[in-house]
């Protein structure tokens, strides 16, 4: 699998511990750069997974959005475009090497905006830890397999 340094969103990025609500995760990629319609006859897959596993002195859940909107500050009030959603995932189920997402990204409406990035909905309690990765492909991340070198 091939991965791009400027089409990772965040690398072991830990998410705010300060209080629930809609918080950016890592980084956004400006879209003017790579072209606005990402994924047109090639699929792009987006892919998040947990590297350290997320806890929380309540019951907290977490959804992470795929969003663009048109400036690299995305907006966290719920006005930027969403285009995927995990839904509210339960913290216990926010485990180490758990996939959050491996999607290719969909095409057509909503139109994708300037910059792509992660935002992270936290809801009934706070977070006490938890990191992830998110990064953008063109080889689907569940296809990809290594293998042991070759004994000659």
């Amino acid at each position: 699998m091939e991965l791009d340094r400027l089409n990772t969103f965040a690398d072991n990025v830990a998410l705010s511990t300060a209080a629930t609500g809609r918080q950016v995760i890592g980084d956004q990629i400006d879209m003017r750069l790579v072209a606005q319609n990402i994924g047109a006859g090639r699929p792009a897959y987006i892919y998040g997974v947990v590297t350290q596993a997320f806890t929380s002195g309540g019951a907290a859940t977490v959804d992470f959005e795929v969003v663009s909107d048109a400036t690299a500050a995305l907006a966290t009030d719920g006005s930027s475009t969403r285009h995927l959603s995990t839904g509210a995932i339960p913290v216990a189920q926010l485990t180490a090497g758990r996939v959050i997402l491996s999607v290719a990204l969909p095409q057509g409406a909503p139109l994708y905006e300037r910059f792509l990035g992660i935002v992270a909905n936290v809801g009934t309690a706070a977070l006490t830890a938890g990191r992830v990765d998110f990064y953008l492909t063109y080889d689907p991340p569940d296809a990809w397999q290594s293998y042991a070198d070759a004994v000659n």
